[in-house]
């Protein structure tokens, strides 16, 4: 049984059913202890796929993570200091667990979430990666992955990603480049 399922608090229930789970956002949602525990374990799976996306390029600036915590108080409507303690815990979880539970978990969101809710997440995404006035090519194609995962079309996307074009790093200005 994978971690994640553990962490989900999946363990010993139907694996099609679960589609993820695990010690992976368990951990998280009981820090929402204000919340029903379905919904705590939707911001937890959450707050773990920004996470996964804001460390797609290895590394994961502070501004990425306050961005992070704001999203969180905003759609969750949770208060600043859990915000602050999920996001912690969704990254050290997420460094912690490898691909395939990065892959568990965001398929788990996708059966929990509506489609307006993945939408959502997906914009989350744009904002976090964005985050640091940069969205690398490896935070691009992480949110690509994740849209995949999530059933949403290329053309959502791509709806989503031209409001971030400015931030987007193949069409910034390398440093030192002149205009023609």
């Amino acid at each position: 049984m994978s971690l994640l399922l553990r962490f989900l608090g999946l363990e010993k229930k139907d694996r099609n059913a679960a589609a993820a789970g695990g010690e992976a956002t368990q951990h998280i949602a009981e820090q929402l202890a204000g919340l029903e525990p379905e919904r705590a374990r939707f911001f937890a799976a959450f707050a773990y796929v920004l996470t996964r996306v804001a460390g797609a390029d290895l590394r994961v600036e502070e501004c990425e993570l306050a961005e992070m915590r704001r999203t969180l108080v905003r759609v969750a409507g949770i208060d600043e200091p859990e915000a602050e303690l999920v996001v912690e815990m969704a990254s050290t979880q997420a460094d912690r667990l490898g691909a395939t539970d990065d892959y568990l978990v965001t398929r788990d969101f996708r059966r929990i979430a509506s489609r307006e809710e993945r939408v959502q997440l997906l914009e989350c995404l744009f904002s976090v990666a964005a985050a640091d006035e940069t969205i690398t090519g490896d935070e691009s194609a992480a949110i690509m992955n994740v849209a995949q995962e999530l059933g949403l079309g290329r053309d959502e996307v791509i709806a989503i990603r031209a409001r971030y074009r400015d931030k987007l790093a193949e069409f910034r200005r390398l440093r030192g480049e002149t205009q023609p």
